[in-house]
């Protein structure tokens, strides 16, 4: 999807990278409990997914491979932190609720964000971005190898689960009992892959593709699209959602 041809796809990759970077700080800035405040940072993910023509389900399934590690990070409130925050009529909705929802809201939020970003720029676009703002080229390379190897660590996984299958047929899944072994060797034939692949690049000349970026100058429409996404974030930011809908209940017979 990051070849294509759209507004999105056709912005400055720094510009892009910015934005992204400043609307996952001004998510993350949200207080704990500030559920209702946030929903209107739904709009700059929106508008970006329907300009960059990018599905939406895709997204969406690959932002629930990164929601079981919040519930995992998050479950601890709905226990810790009993304090009211609602009641509708004889139901009473915990604080805990609120925090553990906030957090949950929070990651889904950043991760379409950083999808998004990948969807609509190649990686090694991304990577000269990345080096234009001075990241060091150690944190650059470790980004490339990581989202690089990833498929070939899936494809090692999928040829050992075949393997396993083929020689259990019975059985429907890896047993628990054979389940270290399958890690360790995975780990083993990760490790001896990885250093194959970093030797064939190194023969192609890698670290020099880290010397010299592709030029390229920033538009107006690349500002134009900063300041849109940022300066719409920083409202919503700093609208107060729950306040308005007092007053307009208050303004109503």
């Amino acid at each position: 999807m990051a070849v294509r041809d759209t507004p999105i796809h056709r912005l400055h990759p720094l510009i892009k990278l910015l934005a992204s970077l400043g609307f996952i700080l001004i998510v993350v800035s949200f207080g704990r409990y500030s559920l209702i405040p946030m929903i209107p940072m739904v709009f700059c993910p929106t508008v970006v997914m329907a300009l960059s023509e990018t599905p939406y389900g895709l997204l969406l399934k690959r932002c629930a491979l990164a929601l079981p590690f919040c519930l995992l990070a998050g479950i601890s409130n709905l226990v810790l932190d009993t304090g009211t925050a609602l009641t509708l009529g004889s139901l009473s909705i915990s604080t805990g609720l609120f925090s553990f929802l906030t957090l949950l809201f929070k990651a889904y939020l950043s991760v379409i964000t950083v999808l998004l970003l990948v969807a609509t720029t190649p990686i090694h676009v991304i990577s000269e971005a990345m080096q234009r703002l001075k990241i060091p080229s150690l944190m650059i390379t470790l980004f490339e190898m990581t989202y690089r190897y990833l498929g070939t660590l899936l494809e090692e996984a999928s040829a050992m689960a075949l393997a396993y299958g083929l020689r259990s047929r019975q059985q429907k899944g890896i047993e628990l009992r054979h389940m270290g072994s399958f890690v360790g060797q995975l780990l083993l034939r990760s490790f001896d892959r990885a250093e194959r692949i970093y030797q064939a690049m190194k023969l192609r000349g890698y670290p020099a593709a880290h010397l010299s970026p592709t030029e390229r100058k920033v538009s107006s429409r690349d500002i134009l699209y900063l300041v849109l996404v940022l300066g719409s974030s920083l409202i919503f930011r700093a609208l107060d959602i729950t306040g308005a809908v007092n007053i307009i209940e208050r303004l109503l017979p």
